[in-house]
């Protein structure tokens, strides 16, 4: 794999970040993780500040066009970029449905002074 030539090189300071397109050549597609560790390697960054965005390629071509986000701090990265969801277990998910079902069995009070 090698990196052929950087496309786009945008510097967004209100998000404290590189925008950058990269194209880069392979006999098959690179994957996430080891085009982050060529891109950082290339880019003289760390690994864990960079974001890959898309890896895209056309059909019999060996060329890969990479967007990549490169965050100037691990925090800035974290407070910006969308946190993944965590799937709750099922044991935690059968504790929160047995405490709705004793909310919801719990007799209503008797209002006072109302209506008889």
């Amino acid at each position: 794999m090698k990196i052929m030539k950087t496309i786009k090189n945008f510097r967004n300071d209100l998000l404290k970040r590189n925008e950058i397109k990269v194209v880069m050549s392979a006999d098959k597609n690179p994957g996430l993780a080891n085009s982050a560790k060529l891109i950082a390697e290339h880019l003289k960054a760390k690994e864990e500040n960079i974001v890959l965005r898309e890896l895209k390629s056309s059909f019999g071509r060996d060329t890969f066009l990479i967007e990549i986000f490169l965050y100037d701090s691990v925090m800035d990265k974290d407070n910006i970029e969308p946190k993944k969801k965590v799937k709750k277990k099922e044991g935690e998910q059968q504790v929160t449905q047995a405490a709705a079902v004793a909310v919801a069995t719990v007799a209503p009070v008797a209002s006072v002074g109302g209506k008889k």
